[in-house]
């Protein structure tokens, strides 16, 4: 591809006369950037595509065996930063075909046969959604481990739980650490939905509405690794954003289960409370005051689910008004898509790295259960004798208005108090661990399938 300083610029995917030069600066914006992460996919969906041109009869197998060898290469190339998108290309689809063709020549030129850049796109990054999506649950499934470690080596660390930020009723550190695993958890049980609404296969869609080729669809999908096909070809496009909000629909909860847990560390282990303990090396100083060391780690933990937020919001706000086919608009949901997976991947790799850090004050915690916080224990225990609980209530309500005090109970006895299914003497640590363990060989599967057929095309 040539251009001419001050004419327009000629592109592959153009008939001629191509857009002039600043249009395309605009058009493009910083796709390059975003498709610079795609190339790997790019290859390898190709490859794909490849497959199914053979089984499709519309590409002969001496050919298929050049362009496997010269994807391959190319392959090799995008790993080893030897192949990337330069000025000259509009895009990564245009600077691997044009890699290919300088080496291949005539049979280069028919890697796009039956296929349009929207479904190779589409596929692309079908690709790489799959592959973070497992690295997700991986980095969720670890956050979780950490979670069940310190539950049960904080199990009997009793301290105040809160309602309206006020002291309710006793907790502890170990019911604490094991809510935010359960919750992850049923975060983590939604992704195989997530993922078969992914792991369909939309090449042969072409521009959105098939291809006039006898295109063996299912032979490409197998050869990539996806459970079936896009059924219509119009569901393709029409499902751009749709896809991309699922994925990060999965990440906004995921954050938000992350950024309570940052926030809960924050006040914890404040100076009126104290609970938690972070240490000093997960801290920062004050350039003013020389006594300061703050929770930043989890400040910006916290802070950092509003951009997965904000990434799902762009999404939605781009995808809601498109007329069916393909829209231009969707190539702007590329930044927000993969830095919503990156964010999301960088908060629960830094809280599963820190959490083993944190300890907890179990005598301030303990002192911290007073009067007002044991009354509903009080008022339980006499209903247990007999007393009917609304008088009862009011009973414990009035000796708390006139300053009186009730027999403390011990540690042990809030703790046997509590052994329903997972109350504070009951947490069922082994049921959490064995829910966590079928999760990991959901995923292990999951990624033995995909890294399999990835495998398989990359020779």
């Amino acid at each position: 591809m040539s251009r001419r300083k001050g004419s327009t610029a000629s592109a592959l995917w153009g008939a001629g006369g191509g857009p002039r030069a600043d249009v395309l600066r605009y058009t493009a914006g910083d796709d390059a950037r975003w498709d610079a992460r795609l190339l790997r996919w790019d290859v390898l969906g190709s490859l794909g595509h490849v497959e199914g041109l053979v089984a499709s009869g519309l590409l002969t197998r001496k050919a298929a065996v050049r362009l496997r060898r010269a994807l391959r290469d190319a392959l090799r190339a995008v790993d080893r930063g030897r192949l990337r998108i330069e000025a000259a290309h509009e895009d990564g689809h245009t600077a691997v075909e044009l890699w290919i063709t300088k080496r291949i020549g005539e049979d280069g030129l028919r890697l796009h046969t039956g296929r349009s850049r929207n479904d190779q796109i589409a596929c692309d990054l079908r690709l790489y959604v799959k592959d973070r999506l497992l690295a997700l649950h991986d980095d969720t499934s670890a956050l979780v481990s950490a979670l069940l470690a310190f539950a049960a080596k904080n199990r009997t660390a009793l301290w105040p739980g809160t309602t309206h930020g006020r002291h309710a009723m006793p907790s502890s550190a170990g019911a604490w650490a094991a809510a935010f695993a359960d919750g992850l958890l049923v975060t983590l049980a939604g992704l195989p939905a997530v993922w078969a609404r992914i792991d369909r296969s939309p090449l042969g869609s072409g521009a959105g509405y098939g291809v006039p080729l006898p295109l063996d669809r299912e032979a490409a999908a197998r050869a990539l690794g996806f459970a079936t096909v896009e059924h219509v070809p119009a569901t393709v496009q029409n499902g751009r954003g749709k896809l991309e909000a699922v994925v990060l629909s999965f990440c906004s909860e995921l954050a938000h289960e992350v950024s309570r847990l940052a926030c809960d560390t924050i006040a914890l282990s404040g100076d009126d409370t104290g609970f938690l303990v972070i240490p000093a090396a997960l801290t920062t100083g004050s350039s003013l005051m020389p006594h300061k060391r703050n929770p930043d780690v989890f400040e910006l933990t916290r802070a950092r689910a509003a951009l997965v937020d904000a990434a799902l919001v762009a999404v939605l706000q781009l995808k809601s008004k498109l007329h069916g086919g393909y829209n231009r608009d969707v190539q702007l949901m590329k930044p927000p898509l993969l830095g919503g997976i990156d964010t999301t991947l960088e908060m629960l790799r830094m809280t599963a790295a820190v959490l083993p850090s944190l300890a907890v004050d179990r005598a301030r915690s303990l002192a911290a259960l007073d009067a007002g916080t044991l009354s509903t224990d009080e008022a339980l225990r006499r209903a247990e004798g007999g007393t009917p609980f609304r008088t009862a209530y009011r009973e414990v309500a009035a000796a708390i208005a006139r300053g009186e005090t009730f027999a403390r109970p011990t540690p042990g006895e809030i703790l046997q108090r509590r052994t329903s299914t997972g109350g504070l003497g009951n947490l069922g640590l082994p049921t959490l661990r064995e829910r966590l363990a079928r999760e990991r060989r959901w995923s292990r599967a999951a990624r033995s399938r995909f890294d399999a057929a990835m495998r398989r095309l990359a020779g």
